[in-house]
């Protein structure tokens, strides 16, 4: 099934008088944006929506620090243990 691409929801921010329409419209995948002046100032998101963004953030974050640790250790190799602790003096 094809996705209907969705118009971003751009308001100004004086909507907020009417908090509970506004709120209303917020859903997930269905952004509110708010303006100022002409530009853009806060987004409303749908709190589901922002927990499994903040997750995928995490997981592509650990990912890089993976790839980073793997490209380190096929550069410069590793070490013993016995020699690990020689290095930390235990």
């Amino acid at each position: 099934m094809e996705e209907k691409y969705q118009r971003p929801n751009i308001k100004p921010i004086s909507e907020l008088s009417n908090y509970t329409s506004v709120v209303n419209e917020v859903k997930y995948s269905s952004r509110v944006y708010l303006t100022k002046n002409v530009h853009g100032s806060i987004v409303m998101i749908d709190m589901k929506e922002l927990d499994e963004t903040e997750k995928q953030i995490a997981l592509y974050q650990f990912q890089l620090e993976m790839d980073k640790g793997e490209r380190s250790i096929l550069e410069e190799g590793t070490i013993s243990s016995e020699d690990l602790r020689k290095e930390l003096g235990i």
